[in-house]
């Protein structure tokens, strides 16, 4: 099974990133995780008349997995723009080709409740670009409760537990849907 991972903060000792490389290193047998890399992608816009490379670079990773694993870090409340910017680009491929019935797994870290609000605001974004997020094992951790050391790699048992959990549910979930 082949996992694109997608992380909304560009920080380069981002805890979201830590959760995205940790479950990349954990991967199950038979499961293989890509992170994608945001840091060329503009913001979207309709006026481009050719897609930029990184944007062509993001959606070839988009159509060869089977599923995504979304890092979702909260901005003010909601989902970062980075996160949404891609998912906006990748939207506006015809017939929503590289979105549409794709499982998905949403995980983040932050402060308060670890991203929860965050990670709603993305589930409703989901619904509209007919993504099937994961219900359960919610992964939300807490950024600064010792979970990380100091670049951002994700250092508690405990939630490297979860992760596991969270990676071993998306193979089932995706196995489910792709039958």
């Amino acid at each position: 099974m082949k996992i694109l991972g997608i992380c909304g903060s560009l920080r380069q000792a981002s805890t979201n990133m830590g959760l995205l490389r940790y479950a990349r290193e954990a991967a199950p047998e038979g499961g293989h995780i890509e992170i994608a890399d945001l840091s060329d992608v503009p913001f979207y816009n309709a006026d481009f008349v050719e897609k930029p490379v990184a944007v062509l670079r993001l959606f070839e990773q988009m159509a060869q997995t089977d599923a995504l694993m979304l890092a979702c870090p909260e901005y003010n409340y909601s989902l970062a723009p980075a996160l949404k910017n891609v998912l906006d680009w990748a939207s506006r491929e015809p017939d929503n080709r590289l979105l549409a019935g794709k499982p998905v797994a949403i995980l983040g870290s932050g402060g308060g409740l670890g991203t929860a609000r965050a990670q709603y605001h993305l589930r409703q974004v989901c619904v509209f670009l007919d993504l099937h997020p994961l219900n359960k094992p919610e992964v939300l951790v807490s950024a600064f409760a010792g979970n990380f050391d100091e670049a951002g790699n994700l250092t508690s048992e405990k939630v490297q537990q979860q992760v596991m959990e969270q990676l071993l549910a998306l193979q089932n979930w995706t196995d489910r849907l792709t039958r």
